[in-house]
């Protein structure tokens, strides 16, 4: 599995219509391009981080190449609009995996 950290400063006082549009594109970026999702973080200020994840390398690297579908690609240009910057941090192989999708119980 392949994982890339992304960060997004946010202009002041366009969070809701980032958090919409970084949703909806994700759902696109899922659906038509095969990444396995994405959760999207929020630090201090208007600072927001995503971390994606991927079959593969190979795959997110090409699905850089491949345009989504109109309403898909509305949403990656609504979100576009609000930030002042974005950065991909890291890109990352996974080595070894423990994340559980429930609390564990005794």
């Amino acid at each position: 599995m392949f994982v890339v950290i992304y960060e997004f400063e946010v202009k002041q006082g366009s969070e809701k219509q980032f958090k919409s549009s970084w949703l909806k594109l994700t759902e696109g970026i899922y659906k038509q391009l095969g990444s396995l999702g994405s959760r999207l973080h929020h630090s201090e200020g208007n600072i927001y981080m995503a971390y994606a994840q991927w079959p593969d390398k190979k795959k997110w690297e090409s699905a850089g190449k491949i345009k989504l579908s109109e309403v898909y690609e509305s949403a990656r240009t609504r979100m576009w609009e609000t930030l002042l910057s974005s950065k991909t941090l890291y890109e990352l192989e996974v080595d070894t995996d423990y994340l559980q999708n429930i609390s564990y119980k005794d």
